[in-house]
C-alpha cells in the first residue's frame, strides 16, 4: 500500500503494509533515531512527532498515518527548542545515553509546548509512562525546568522594547 506522509518536512511515500508499526517502517527508510526497544511503548526509545504530538512508533500501525508530519529526533535536533532542551537536561547534570533521548526530549517539547512553565507536577504527570534507563524522574523533571527557565529568558530577549 503507498501510504504518503510528510516525514522530517519532505514529502514522502511509505510503501508498506498498513499493518506494519511505523517503526519498523521509519527502519526500512534508514531512520535510525526512532529505535527499537521494549516495543510496548514505555522506553521512549522509539517515540516521534506525529502531527506534532509524542507517539510511540512501535504502537502506530502505519496504514494510520496516511497524510501526517512525522517529526524524527534527527529533525528535531536541529530546532532551536532542541537546544533549550538539551541546555536544560545538562544543568541538570545528567548525560544522554543516546538510547532513549527521543522519549526525554519530545516529552519535554509536549510539556513546554502545553505551559511555557509548567510546574513539577504538570511534567510529572507527562513523564509518568516513561521508564528511561539513564535518568531518574526527579533529574528528568528538573531538566525541563531548567529547559523553561531558558526558553523563557530567550522570549524575554526577544520581545521588543517600546520607548518614548
Amino acid at each position: 500500500m503507498k501510504i504518503p506522509v510528510t516525514l522530517n518536512g519532505t514529502k514522502t511515500i511509505f510503501d508498506a503494509s498498513p499493518d506494519e508499526s511505523l517503526l519498523t517502517v521509519l527502519e526500512k527508510n534508514s531512520i535510525t533515531s526512532a529505535k527499537r526497544g521494549c516495543l510496548q511503548g514505555t522506553c521512549g526509545a522509539c517515540t516521534v512527532l506525529l502531527n506534532d504530538r509524542p507517539v510511540a512508533a512501535c504502537k502506530v500501525a502505519v496504514g494510520l498515518v496516511i497524510n501526517s508530519n512525522i517529526i524524527t529526533l534527527d529533525y528535531f535536533s536541529k530546532t532551536e527548542e532542541y537546544s533549550d532542551i538539551s541546555e536544560g537536561f545538562s544543568k541538570a547534570g545528567f548525560k544522554l545515553c543516546g538510547y532513549c533521548n527521543a522519549g526525554k526530549f519530545f516529552a519535554a517539547h509536549e510539556i513546554l509546548k502545553m505551559n511555557k512553565m509548567p510546574t513539577r507536577n504538570d511534567i510529572a504527570e507527562v513523564v509518568e509512562h516513561l521508564s528511561p534507563c539513564c535518568v531518574d524522574r526527579e533529574t528528568l523533571i528538573n531538566g525541563v525546568l531548567y529547559a523553561a527557565q531558558i526558553n523563557d529568558k530567550k522570549s524575554q530577549r526577544r520581545i521588543p522594547k517600546r520607548g518614548f
